[in-house]
């Protein structure tokens, strides 16, 4: 690409996963069946938490939330990437470049949220049981929500604005997959200090947040069911909050796996792999792991398949 600003790109190239040849075909019907199994478990999980008369509880109410987040943030991407598969011009527009951008980081902020606000739902469920459906209301649901969505959104607006405003003067291929903030800011010949302090501050920020809500109140939830006496009680306790515990060990180890290596051994090869797993692998296991560990979805499933009818008529 002839050097110039970025206001006179109309297009930028995404070299993908792997630019072998070979590999384009096979991996196409990989990640089909990745965005495919995705797409179904979410909408399930949607479909299931509004019409159950059973699942209409603030636990599935932010279970919901979280499958229209990850089912969000996997189709910013995945479409995208399955036809720059089959194509030999990996191009993505400027415009495309910058929504894909701002969606990505809009889902992903979501979720971190989302997570952090079900591990609240847990604390209250366990710890203070008795004032559960006062602390945790339906107006405080909308409202945390809400704010997750309204935050996220500001996050992705301000960053997207960060790193569209640079000048990018010596190529136009982005060593990724999708239009991510590192292989972006690595073709600028701008000063990107500003864009790249704004990033690190709002994850750092972030992710101490959550991770924090997270750790305190699963803490406090392992303390609680250690007190209870009966071994069944502990059991019982602890199946209420297993799925999610399961969900957070995934979501943030992989986070921390990609932003807590050593610089030395951090590469963009190994930015794409942590990428593919949270942005595709991540939201096809949520659905699995909160059906095939949750009683009370599997349960409505069998509802839902036997007599569709009742769980509208019961609620």
């Amino acid at each position: 690409m002839v050097p110039g600003n970025l206001s006179h790109v109309t297009t930028f190239i995404l070299i993908g996963v792997s630019d072998d040849p070979e590999l384009q075909v096979p991996l196409f019907f990989i990640f089909l069946t990745i965005y495919g199994v995705t797409v179904t478990g979410n909408v399930a999980i949607i479909t299931l938490t509004s019409i159950d008369s059973r699942l209409q509880t603030p636990m599935y109410f932010f279970l919901r939330h979280l499958a229209i987040i990850n089912l969000g943030n996997s189709t910013v991407i995945a479409p995208q990437m399955l036809v720059n598969f089959l194509v030999e011009e990996k191009t993505i527009s400027y415009y495309g470049c910058a929504t894909q951008h701002g969606g990505f980081l809009l889902f992903i902020v979501a979720e971190i949220f989302m997570l952090a606000v079900m591990a609240y739902d847990r604390y209250v469920a366990i710890c203070n049981p008795l004032l559960y459906m006062v602390v945790v209301s339906r107006k405080i649901c909308i409202l945390l929500v809400a704010l997750a969505y309204i935050y996220s959104f500001s996050v992705a607006v301000t960053l997207t604005s960060c790193v569209f405003s640079m000048s990018y003067c010596s190529s136009n291929v982005i060593n990724h997959f999708y239009c991510d903030n590192v292989p972006l800011l690595a073709l600028s010949c701008s000063d990107i200090h500003m864009p790249e302090t704004a990033i690190y501050i709002s994850a750092a920020m972030d992710l101490f947040f959550s991770i924090t809500t997270v750790l305190v109140s699963y803490s406090l939830i392992i303390l609680a069911i250690l007190r209870i006496r009966s071994a069944e009680g502990r059991k019982k306790a602890f199946s209420t909050c297993a799925s999610h515990m399961v969900a957070v060990a995934v979501f943030y180890g992989t986070l921390l796996f990609m932003y807590l290596q050593p610089q030395s051994h951090h590469s963009l090869d190994t930015d794409k792999m942590a990428s593919v797993f949270y942005t595709l692998v991540i939201p096809m296991l949520n659905p699995m792991i909160y059906s095939l560990r949750n009683k009370d979805v599997k349960e409505a499933v069998k509802r839902v398949l036997t007599n569709p009818c009742q769980s509208f008529k019961s609620r």
